[in-house]
């Protein structure tokens, strides 16, 4: 028995298609221990982590590995104060230390806090006071630990900081420190409903904000791993996500390893399709996940055989039907669609057993009552606009569903209007129930596979002397999926030129991290406004789509 079957009941129709789940599992649930400590007892020897990087470092470790090494870290953290409940936040790129803290995290009952390394020293000052963290690690590289104490220093917490592999000043060498920890750590007493992880989500009205998930959460990743991505039992999944993302809890540990399929790691910095397509070879990779710019820049070139991978799925990003075509053409494989958000796991996708169609979000996961919506309350006819909701059970419990949002009791109201959690995103059925994809109803940005909320790039514009005005959204990018574009009121004294376009552009860009950079300015000498004077951008939206 996988160990997912402990936990997971799947019923399926005579064609062997996913129609009902059914979880089952303790009060005290706990990843660390339920799942990668029994894999260890039960298979220690068998493969859960394939770690590599450019420079030809390589380290395969099994789930007898994890579970050791995890425990060891999960010592030092403890013998350093850190405790359950604690939040930790975590900036550790794809470095294969991310799976020890992660684990270790889990096993203590702190809070799992994980953060994108490109972040600038104010990203990191907005979510150290958001969340009160009690304590960060992070990579050694890129500058980072710098910015941390900046941060740091500008809140003036007593925060534990830690770093890997190197030593910096100011930091614990968590690496240096776990060595010397032993390696068993009995169970400490964790609740199912307790905090396990956060993560900061971009927002369309103010700064990003906090999205917690208990101890059930992975659990809901059974679907995402096995019935969409396809990862099997003894098989290598490889999900190219840095860790700082959400997509890295979809693809880069939790069902995968549920389903006992060991995980893909190529620690690298810069993209290169021809590389990527060289790691799926050199260590058979069988499943494969990445966001649609990923997929845009291989079509591209001439991709060659990849023998070992069986399936390919994506997320997070429209792709245009040629796209599908050409990857299917080249390479045999179908490449199929799903969408979940940053509050939920995977809830409609083009799932195995069933026929993908090119560009659908795909079916309702049986996981979810999920129907369409429209604002009366009533479900919409086929074709017509609804928007994506969850309704939950009548009894029980939803996992997989965001427990609340930090500090911000009155959003979490909002999206739960009448007990229903509403996504905000729009949508249509075809006549076989397939979901496609209309749009948002709030204006967040996808942009390389990236979330961005328009208030965080317009809060640093309006830092620029000669910004009176302006509103961003996201416009057509042949290789993004979406660009940043600014539309902006000059202040007085102020005229309209390339050069000022280029002068804001690299002002604001400067402060901010690379995937929020803004890529194309247009000056207005107004903005359209709602009558109470909100900037309509579903206006400027409509304009740019029709030049």
């Amino acid at each position: 028995m996988s160990i997912y079957e402990r936990f997971f009941m799947g019923t399926h129709d005579s064609e062997g298609r996913l129609v009902k789940t059914e979880l089952h599992y303790p009060d005290n649930f706990n990843f660390g221990y339920d799942v990668v400590d029994a894999a260890a007892a039960e298979t220690p020897d068998k493969r859960a982590l394939v770690w590599c990087n450019p420079e030809g470092e390589e380290h395969i470790l099994s789930f007898g590995d994890i579970s050791r090494i995890s425990s060891k870290y999960a010592n030092a953290f403890e013998s350093c104060g850190v405790k359950k409940g604690d939040k930790v936040m975590v900036a550790l790129k794809r470095h294969m230390e991310y799976w020890f803290v992660a684990v270790a995290l889990h096993k203590l009952g702190a809070v799992l806090v994980p953060v994108t390394h490109m972040l600038t020293a104010e990203d990191i000052a907005y979510r150290l006071n958001m969340s009160r963290a009690e304590a960060i690690v992070c990579t050694a590289q890129d500058g980072f630990p710098e910015r941390v104490t900046e941060a740091v220093r500008g809140t003036g917490y007593e925060t534990k900081l830690f770093t890997v592999r190197e030593d910096v000043e100011g930091f614990i060498n968590l690496t240096k420190r776990a060595e010397t920890s032993g390696d068993v750590f009995p169970r400490r007493e964790t609740l199912a409903t307790d905090p396990m992880l956060m993560y900061f989500t971009s927002g369309t009205t103010g700064y990003p904000k906090g999205v917690v998930h208990d101890f059930t959460y992975p659990l809901a990743h059974i679907v995402t791993a096995k019935y969409w991505q396809q990862a099997e039992d003894g098989g290598l999944h490889f999900t190219i996500s840095e860790t700082g993302w959400g997509k890295a809890s979809w693809g880069k540990i939790y069902g995968q390893w549920l389903v006992g399929s060991a995980v893909m790691v190529y620690d690298f910095d810069n993209f290169n399709p021809q590389q990527l397509i060289g790691i799926i070879n050199k260590y058979g990779v069988t499943s494969f996940c990445a966001p649609a710019t990923v997929y845009r820049y291989l079509v591209r070139k001439e991709i060659p055989e990849m023998p070992s991978l069986k399936y390919a799925a994506t997320a997070g990003e429209m792709l245009s039907p040629e796209v599908f075509h050409i990857f299917e053409e080249k390479t045999g494989l179908c490449l199929r669609e799903g969408y979940g958000q940053t509050e939920t796991t995977l809830l409609t996708a083009n799932f195995r057993g069933y026929p993908s169609k090119d560009g659908a979000l795909g079916l309702p996961s049986p996981f979810y009552n999920i129907r369409l919506m429209k604002s009366d309350g009533s479900e919409p006819e086929v074709g017509e606009i609804g928007e994506i909701v969850v309704i939950p059970p009548k009894e029980g419990k939803q996992c997989g569903l965001f427990t609340r949002y930090l500090e911000n009791d009155g959003l979490y109201s909002e999206v739960w209007a009448n007990e229903v959690y509403h996504t905000g995103d729009a949508a249509w059925r075809d006549e076989d129930g397939y979901y496609w994809f209309h749009g948002r109803f709030d204006d967040i940005i996808k942009t390389s596979g990236f979330r961005v909320g328009p208030y965080e790039v317009e809060n640093v514009l309006m830092e620029h002397p000669a910004v009176m005005e302006c509103s961003v959204i996201g416009v057509p990018d042949k290789f993004r999926g979406q660009a940043i574009k600014a539309f902006i009121v000059p202040a007085p004294g102020y005229e309209p030129s390339r050069k000022l376009e280029r002068e804001i552009t690299e002002f604001c860009n400067s402060k901010m991290a690379e995937y929020k950079w803004v890529r194309s300015i247009e000056f207005r000498d107004a903005l359209p406004k709602t009558i109470s004077g909100k900037i309509k951008r579903i206006d400027l939206r409509g304009e740019s789509d029709e030049s």
